[in-house]
């Protein structure tokens, strides 16, 4: 196979992308839908030829300018490492790959490890899966016998972290994916003496992936068999109803990304959040009752209909405020967070309730977006002034629940605000589902293990158009 020099590569890609009206934000937001994890100043330096990336990086860059360029300049492309055929599969093995997946739709869930290892062997590869459970700290296989991956400290959750694809000792992992959600990784062997580092191998493989991941989502919706593979031990009716209330972990448009995270993961009780993304923006929100009881999960997953309830109607922030106001009359006090952001300006416009006052992150720094509500709601008087804070292209914003702050250690010591601003600052540069999992983990670990509230947050990353 012949590739086409590096450097002539970099050269002719950033030509394509200074022809697509991209910002450089919005290209490196493609670029990790495809699956990449370099970061925002890694490929700014590739373009101006200060580093150099591996094939398959650069292949990804020129699949995203290309993508762009289709959508409003025409024939001319930026070229991959070497010649690839076209992008969907119209014969052979692939096209056997992706009919096979695409008729799978009504398998049952316990049937998706033989199609996997169908679709490998037209492939000419041998795929391991492995799925996240639910606490996020483990990779679960689907293979009978083979062992589980700690996220923290193997290859396998090294590629889940940062949603990348590596390879090692012939052997290539991937992120498994459902969109931008990470659901697992996909541990593949290519069979005879094939390169896992060859850009169309990787290609195949990703879309593998997707395909896989989806069907992974669409499957667990009806069947119980992938789910409680995930599970590492028994979750509660309230954990269960709180869990059917959230929304995916990720999700991501070109100008945000979104990303959560709560724990206990198997005995959530009084925390949810919620999110809806558009073209024009982002609306996100936060209910939490403080306290683990079975009156706070009915008070939480009153005030996350009634939101949504008002959302869905167009309802203003104010009128949402009052919405969830009045479906909590008579029900334990909820503390929350309701709030839109303006997805081409950058401005963000929230009301509180209650003692959390969202954070932005600005360079490592963490700013205080507002000051504790005192304001409660349904509180007389109605819904109070709508805070606005302007956010900067590539600011974190962090929604989080009571229980992140206030869980003490066995001496008493809370994990505390200064805290948990240092660790949205350490952690900045990953990706917001990691960063999400990362705090609520610290968080546990603060407290020993125990919670008494929940510990939940939501990350949000805005990149200008």
């Amino acid at each position: 196979m012949r590739f086409l020099p590096e450097e002539e590569q970099r050269r002719m890609i950033a030509v394509c992308f200074a022809r697509s009206d991209l910002s450089l934000e919005q290209l490196w937001m493609r670029y990790f839908a495809l699956g990449g994890s370099l970061s925002l100043l890694e490929l700014d330096a590739y373009l101006n030829g200060l580093v150099p990336l591996p094939r398959v990086d650069r292949d990804m860059l020129a699949h995203a300018v290309n993508e762009r360029l289709d959508e409003v300049a025409g024939p001319a492309r930026a070229p991959y490492s070497h010649s690839v055929s076209d992008a969907k599969p119209l014969h052979g093995p692939l096209k056997a790959l992706v009919d096979l997946l695409d008729g799978a739709h009504r398998a049952p869930p316990e049937r998706l490890p033989a199609i996997v290892a169908e679709a490998g062997r037209a492939l000419d590869l041998e795929i391991g899966v492995y799925l996240a459970d639910y606490d996020q700290r483990t990779l679960v296989p689907l293979r009978a016998g083979a062992p589980s991956l700690d996220i923290d400290t193997t290859l396998g959750g090294d590629v889940y972290r940062h949603a990348a694809t590596v390879t090692h000792d012939g052997t290539l992992w991937t992120v498994l994916v459902d969109g931008v959600e990470r659901l697992g990784v996909l541990e593949i062997v290519p069979g005879g003496d094939a390169d896992p580092d060859d850009p169309a191998l990787r290609e195949q493989c990703r879309w593998l992936s997707a395909l896989l991941g989806h069907l992974v989502t669409i499957t667990t919706q009806y069947g119980d068999g992938l789910d409680r593979r995930r599970r590492t031990r028994r979750r509660g009716s309230p954990a269960e109803l709180l869990w059917q209330s959230l929304p995916p972990m990720t999700a991501a448009t070109e100008s945000v990304v979104v990303g959560l995270s709560v724990q206990p993961a198997y005995d959530l009780c009084g925390t949810v959040f919620d999110y809806a993304l558009s073209e024009e923006r982002a609306q996100l929100a936060m209910f939490d009752a403080g306290e683990r009881t079975r009156d706070a999960n009915t008070a939480v997953v009153s005030a996350l209909a009634a939101y949504r309830a008002a959302r869905h109607e167009g309802a203003s922030l104010g009128e949402q405020f009052a919405a969830v106001g009045a479906e909590l009359d008579g029900m334990p006090s909820v503390d929350g967070v309701v709030a839109e952001l303006d997805l081409a300006t950058g401005v963000l416009r929230l009301l509180t309730a209650g003692t959390t006052a969202p954070l932005v992150v600005r360079r490592g720094e963490a700013l205080p977006v507002t000051e504790p509500a005192t304001r409660r709601f349904g509180a007389a008087g109605g819904p109070p002034p709508v805070t606005e804070f302007r956010l900067e292209s590539g600011d974190l914003l962090a929604v989080y629940s009571r229980g992140v702050a206030e869980t003490a250690d066995g001496t008493g010591e809370a994990f505390g605000r200064a805290r948990l601003a240092g660790h949205l600052g350490r952690d900045a540069g990953e990706l917001p589902p990691e960063i999400a999992r990362r705090l609520t983990h610290a968080v546990l670990a603060h407290g020993g293990g125990e919670f008494r509230q929940d510990a939940g947050v939501l990350i949000a990353r805005w990149l200008s158009r």
